[in-house]
């Protein structure tokens, strides 16, 4: 019997189980320092998608009470994305996310960067200490991904082969860098790039698959496309579904935890209704996900018992 799409957070780890998965390899996941996250959520509270109060936050929780969570929906790692939006933050971030990583056991190394001349020298050094897993936002960073300051670091990161989540869509709110053709003279540039178009670089949903069908280092990440609270601002065309049945192996699961405005189980419950079959969301909730976090690796952290 094919197992039955979760409709509240308790049925996610039955949801888990009867896909005979030993967890849920999230690449979109957010902790960040306390005060900065408060700033994060005061700011969705202050303009949401249109306007206050269009989008609260779900998981307005304390740290381990939002470690607690993810934990218990199976998460078998736990990335810590943050990002920078001006010069002089994005190294002290990446050391806030390795510190956090030292002291989280489940947790995965991440970094961020920015365009600045002291980028490469704290990417390498983040790179020697096991960063796994970069968070790159164009709109709220306001940079052009191609900026001859970030060469450097872009060579960096294809030579590592680690995936960057990158924010390069217009939606919620489009910015001066935001878009297809950023990306694509990123790419021109460095075609081997593992990159993770965060939430499928919504609201070009069609120009984003075409560049993964170009790419096979381009992924896209789930967040939040297909839940009731994006098709109401940001439809997706009508197509996606089959789209993405043809990029199984570069489709990854994603969620924006905690800064949701609705249950982690629904974004499960939006990717199981496309009716795309067991063997895809095997391999979105699972397999491409713990192959880009690295979590087969005995040098990264595992799946727990």
């Amino acid at each position: 019997m094919s197992p039955q799409p979760p409709r509240a957070d308790a049925d996610v780890p039955g949801y888990v189980a009867a896909l005979q998965l030993p967890g849920l390899a999230d690449v979109h996941v957010h902790f960040l320092p306390e005060r900065m996250l408060e700033k994060v959520w005061a700011w969705f509270d202050a303009h949401g998608w249109g306007g206050p109060g269009t989008w609260p936050i779900r998981y307005r929780l304390p740290e381990q009470e939002r470690l607690a969570t993810v934990r218990a929906l199976g998460l078998a790692a736990v990335p810590a994305l943050t990002y920078a939006h001006k010069p002089g933050m994005a190294g002290w971030l990446t050391e806030w996310c390795l510190d956090f990583a030292a002291r989280v056991p489940d947790a995965v190394r991440c970094g961020t960067f920015y365009p600045e001349p002291e980028a490469p020298g704290y990417v390498t050094a983040a790179l020697e200490r096991g960063v796994r897993l970069w968070k790159v936002h164009l709109r709220v960073g306001d940079f052009h991904p191609a900026d001859p300051l970030l060469d450097p670091v872009w060579g960096m990161v294809q030579e590592a082969g680690t995936p960057v989540v990158l924010h390069a869509g217009h939606d919620p709110h489009p910015g001066r860098h935001t878009g297809l053709a950023p990306v694509e003279e990123l790419l021109r540039r460095y075609p081997r790039l593992v990159l993770v178009i965060a939430h499928m670089g919504m609201p070009d949903y069609t120009g984003f698959t075409d560049l993964a069908a170009r790419y096979p280092g381009v992924h896209l990440d789930t967040t939040m496309v297909g839940t009731d609270f994006i098709e109401a601002h940001s439809p997706s065309p009508p197509d996606l579904p089959a789209r993405l049945a043809d990029l199984e192996q570069q489709v990854v699961l994603g969620s924006d935890f905690p800064n949701i405005p609705y249950s982690y189980a629904h974004q499960l419950e939006a990717l199981h209704r496309w009716d795309l079959g067991e063997a895809w969301l095997r391999a979105v909730l699972w397999r491409n996900g713990a192959r880009l976090l690295g979590l087969a690796d005995p040098t990264c952290h595992t799946v727990r018992p």
